[in-house]
């Protein structure tokens, strides 16, 4: 029996059922369309509860409430729009509805038409609501109708900021919710300020959260029917980061109550999450109502003396999921990009990418580099697996007279190749552990491909526009199958016929599994093995000549 190439099969193998594992684990969900439509306004409010008896209730509940009547102001969508969000806020409970991102087209050859990632009409629901609840919320008995001065803003040139502010009337005096907007940024502050002209104090408890329905990821365009994590996440004591998945939330609630965190929705390449002060308690809550999942939290009560003016409220980012950006906004915020158990690994790979596109401004022209760092990071164990095939090709001839001599003693011939390789001094394991302990490199850039945004729609030359999806024409997949093939004619042909048999199907089996891999991981395996494929044969003729 050939260790060395069971040893490989084993290896192939745990790295297939690992990857497997991650793929059910972080991808399930099919693609879906992503061109706007036009916004339909909610009318009903979707607060949180904070009883279990009424769990099963959209409608605000909490305890020591009362109901408040909401004036009536209009209904009118109100747009604004800055260098890099265009956002329409429905006046009715002021939540923001729709979410365009000009930045990020929705696809390569629609360059014009912006990716939409929040949405409320009869394709998707995906809406971030905030209110105030409580004895004297404005939001109590539903979703409070407020009033805005105009129904378009404009970030101007020249200027860093734009505040929308809406007011809403009530019998204890004015509130108003005004949304904070800054240039070239998707955070957005979101701000409550309560005027207490009665009086008696006022007293609420203000509330964010995200509602989303069931429907398929619109930014997923990876292949082979895999789509990032879609789902809730939240930052606890115990998990820096956790994952609260549709699922889950179906099955039972969630609650949890601690100081600081966030709480997002997450979905391919890009996030929304609600992000509360840091230096107070909070209890993030998430359910299941009416086929939507809820994901959100809501703050101690607080009072408003008579007389005096109040404020309370959070931040929103609605974007990419850029790194350096979500670890500015809140600690471990960035984590949203996932890179599975690998991240150790991923991270490194993400940073070397991130500097090599910094010097040459292609994303795949920084692939390949990335690929010659990794090979000379990997040059002496490569070279101690090359000398070992080489070794071995050298013995073959002896190796098929033991065969021959032993065709009918396999115990005999296993006793007879294990005492040549110590006679040769080869060891039967060197020619594939150092190939082994690459594998993890190559799932974890798997990873950072199908997770940065930077790499969404980054083309490289020719017919590659996207990095991040498949080769349209196969042909990086066919360039490195017939890479493999060659790298295979360097290799010693092993001495059972059905290994190889198995061995000449590999370059035909990976070349069909690389068709839907994304071309940038391809064009880093197509990389790897050229420069292998040189390594070797540079080290086989220096043995062959030496013998």
């Amino acid at each position: 029996m050939d260790i060395r190439r069971t040893v490989i099969f084993i290896g192939l193998a745990i790295s297939s059922y690992f990857m497997i594992l991650a793929w059910n684990d972080d991808y399930g969900q099919k693609p879906g369309s992503t061109a706007p439509m036009d916004v339909v306004l909610n009318t009903e409010s979707e607060a949180p509860v904070a009883s279990v008896a009424a769990s099963n209730s959209e409608h605000p509940s909490v305890d020591g409430q009362q109901t408040v009547s909401a004036p009536v102001g209009t209904t009118e969508p109100v747009r604004v729009r800055t260098d890099v969000l265009d956002v329409t806020i429905d006046p009715r409970g002021g939540e923001i509805v729709q979410v365009l991102l000009p930045a990020y087209p929705v696809a390569v050859d629609q360059p014009d038409t912006p990716f939409v990632l929040l949405e409320q009409n009869e394709r998707r629901t995906y809406v971030a609501q905030s209110g105030l609840i409580g004895r004297d919320g404005v939001d109590t008995s539903g979703a409070a109708h407020f009033v805005a001065e105009n129904t378009s803003y404009q970030l101007q040139e020249g200027t860093d900021s734009l505040s929308v502010t809406l007011k809403t009337e009530t019998p204890k005096g004015q509130i108003e919710k005004i949304f904070t907007f800054r240039r070239g940024d998707y955070l957005v502050d979101v701000t409550y300020r309560i005027h207490n002209t009665s009086a008696e104090d006022w007293q609420g408890v203000f509330f964010a959260q995200l509602k989303r329905d069931g429907s398929a990821d619109p930014s997923q365009s990876s292949s082979m029917g895999m789509s990032a994590y879609l789902g809730a996440a939240t930052t606890t004591k115990e998990n820096r980061y956790e994952k609260v998945t549709f699922d889950s939330l179906q099955d039972q609630p969630y609650k949890n109550q601690h100081d600081g965190g966030w709480a997002a929705m997450l979905q391919h390449y890009f996030v929304s999450a609600w992000v509360p002060d840091q230096s107070s308690s909070h209890t993030y809550n998430g359910r299941f109502v009416n086929g939507n999942y809820i994901f959100g939290f809501y703050d101690q009560p607080m009072t408003v003396a008579a007389g005096a003016v109040g404020e309370t409220g959070a931040r929103l980012y609605i974007g990419p999921k850029t790194q350096d950006r979500l670890a500015e906004v809140a600690e471990h915020l960035d984590l949203t990009v996932d890179y599975g158990w690998l991240w150790w690994v991923a991270q490194p790979l993400f940073a070397g990418l991130i500097f090599f596109h910094g010097l040459v401004g292609n994303w795949g022209v920084a692939i390949i580099l990335l690929t010659i760092c990794v090979k000379v990071l990997f040059f002496y164990p490569s070279a101690m697996s090359y000398r070992s095939m080489a070794n071995m090709r050298k013995v073959g001839p002896k190796m098929q007279e033991l065969k021959e001599k032993y065709a009918d003693n396999r115990e005999k011939l296993g006793q007879e190749m294990m005492a040549l390789y110590k006679r040769e001094k080869i060891n039967p394991l060197g020619g594939c552990l150092p190939m082994l302990i690459q594998m993890p490199v190559f799932i974890a850039l798997y990873w950072v491909l199908m997770e940065s945004v930077e790499l969404r729609q980054a083309p490289f030359a020719l017919w590659i526009k996207d990095m991040s999806v498949m080769d349209p024409y196969f042909v990086l997949p066919l360039i490195m199958g017939a890479s493999m093939f060659i790298q295979m004619k360097l290799n010693p042909t092993p001495p059972d016929p059905m290994q190889a048999r198995v061995m000449q199907l590999m370059p035909i089996m990976f070349t069909v599994f690389f068709l839907w891999f994304p071309a940038g991981l391809v064009l880093y395996w197509v990389c790897n093995n050229i420069l292998s494929i040189a390594q070797q044969y540079v080290i086989t003729k220096q043995i062959e000549k030496a013998a």
